[in-house]
């Protein structure tokens, strides 16, 4: 191949490009009516109550553990594989992290890794749970709520690799990832390489009145405008006229653009397309390499997987990716766990701690995995992967 082909591509259409004109031809380029509109359609798409757009995923789960209530001590359990925004957030809050070790077979945060964590220590020592949808693999999230319930947690579920995914738990019952019915807040990210791209953005979803209200004001510097939630009045304050506000808590400008928001809710149009195709090409990679050495992810009956990435996991790892490198075909890894990241070991977590995660990323390698990727494409990496295996 003389072109690249890299792990992620976004999909811009004509009328993608002709919705953000739109915008810029608009009294608007922020805090106008598209913002309302991509929340609304998101909602309707993930199948919950309420949508909060931020400028970010990142945004989404930092807001969310302030919106949570973690600060200064508060501690929290997530995945060692996941990117180290995860984790990052509870300690933008001055919380404290906890990892616990993944399921070898699905590389999500294992919820007997987490059981046996939570047991080391009495109740009311964690305060919550980060499971996160990895590679758009939905997590079972049935199982973590009865977890949470147990040992009085919240929980904040990371999708950003998942929107549209969804499984079906032990009584039958389908749940799409951050419909809000297992999970106090989820979170999605509209990074270029993800499902839906607006450049940069994020989106947090709920069912909670009280979480989504407190969220729009902690989104705008924790500033509200409504007079309803105004507190009262202090002596000789001056007629309240309708430029009026208050400051209520310290907050964050985390806005997403009108340009932005038109772009997400032109791509969530065709989002299911887009999703068919990504399972085509998983499907695809499953036949291609179900004889092989290799070792593939396949879900199971009743879940249905997002496919953010496709990730093999292989020996020899290091030479695969430069091999397939130098054939323009440019695979990722996903992820460096992140408790050995240097910062994470400044608190003492260390090579040895989560011996699933880490095997997992000695051997995971994300192949090429977007929509427009062409069968021809996909043919090529696949007879590459093929060569070197053989050699």
């Amino acid at each position: 191949m003389n072109q690249p082909i890299p792990y992620g591509r976004q999909h811009i259409t004509d009328e993608d490009i002709a919705a953000v004109a739109e915008v810029l031809r608009g009294p608007f380029l922020t805090q106008g009516p598209h913002i309302a509109a991509f929340e609304a359609a998101f909602a309707q798409y993930i199948g919950c109550r309420y949508a909060v757009a931020l400028a970010n995923g990142t945004a989404a789960l930092h807001l969310s553990c302030l919106a949570l209530g973690v600060t200064e001590g508060t501690r929290v359990i997530t995945t060692p594989i996941t990117f180290s925004a995860s984790a990052n957030c509870v300690r933008y809050c001055g919380g404290e992290v906890f990892f616990a070790d993944i399921d070898s077979e699905t590389a999500l945060l294992d919820v007997n890794a987490v059981r046996a964590l939570l047991e080391q220590h009495p109740k009311g020592y964690f305060a919550g749970i980060i499971p996160v949808d990895f590679a758009g693999y939905p997590v079972d999230m049935a199982a973590f709520r009865e977890l949470a319930d147990e040992f009085g947690l919240w929980l904040l579920e990371d999708s950003c690799h998942a929107p549209g995914a969804s499984f079906v738990d032990q009584n039958g019952i389908e749940h799409r990832c951050g419909d809000g019915s297992l999970a106090e807040l989820a979170i999605f990210s509209f990074h270029p390489v993800k499902h839906i791209a607006a450049g940069e953005g994020g989106m947090i979803t709920t069912n909670d009145e009280a979480l989504y209200n407190h969220l729009l004001r902690l989104r705008t510097h924790g500033i509200t405008n409504k007079p309803g939630d105004f507190t009262a009045p202090y002596d000789g304050e001056p007629e309240r006229g309708g430029w009026y506000m208050q400051l209520q808590e310290l907050g964050y400008n985390y806005r997403l653009t009108d340009m932005q928001a038109a772009l997400g809710t032109s791509q969530l149009k065709r989002v299911d397309a887009m999703m068919t195709r990504r399972q085509a090409i998983a499907q695809r990679y499953d036949e291609a390499f179900a004889n092989s050495p290799l070792t593939t992810i396949v879900p199971p009956q009743g879940v249905s997987h997002a496919y953010h990435l496709y990730i093999i996991q292989v020996d020899d790892r290091k030479e695969l990716y430069d091999f397939l490198r130098a054939r323009n075909i440019m695979a990722q890894v996903h992820y460096i766990p992140v408790h050995l990241m240097p910062y994470y070991q400044q608190f003492g977590w260390k090579p040895g701690d989560f011996l699933n995660a880490e095997r997992y990323y000695a051997r995971c390698l994300s192949l090429p995995m977007f929509p427009t990727l062409t069968d021809d494409e996909q043919d090529y990496v696949v007879a590459s992967v093929k060569e070197f295996m053989g050699a």
